[in-house]
C-alpha cells in the first residue's frame, strides 16, 4: 500500500493522476468517497483523469472518444470501449490517500 495523495489535496468531483510504484492510476473523489482506476483508457492510449467525473453514476469519461467508464468496477458503460480498466483498493487513513495496487 502506498500514499499517494492527501485527501484534502483532491478537490470533490476532479480526477487527479498519480503514480503508484510504475501504475498510472487515476484518482477521483465524489464527497468523502475516493476512487482509484487504471487511468489508461482501454480503448485508446489516453489519460482518463484528462477526462470529466460523472458524479451521480460515479463514472470516468475518457477525454478522447467519451467512453465512461465505473469507478468501482472499472467496466466501460458507454462505446467504443468494450475493455474494463482495473480498479484498486483506496482507502483514507488519518487524511492520507492510500492505494493498493497488485501485481
Amino acid at each position: 500500500m502506498t500514499v499517494v495523495a492527501r485527501f484534502d489535496d483532491l478537490a470533490p468531483g476532479t480526477a487527479t493522476k498519480v503514480d503508484v510504484n510504475g501504475t498510472a492510476v487515476a484518482l477521483v473523489r465524489i464527497g468523502d468517497d475516493v476512487y482509484a482506476i487504471g487511468d489508461t483508457c482501454s480503448h485508446a492510449n489516453v489519460s482518463l483523469s484528462d477526462g470529466e467525473v460523472w458524479c451521480d453514476e460515479k463514472q470516468l469519461e475518457c477525454p478522447r472518444h467519451s467512453s465512461a467508464f465505473s469507478l468501482e468496477t472499472g467496466v466501460p458503460a458507454t462505446l467504443p470501449a468494450t475493455q474494463p480498466v482495473p480498479v484498486f483498493d483506496v482507502t483514507v487513513v488519518n487524511g492520507d490517500v492510500v492505494v493498493e495496487v497488485r501485481s
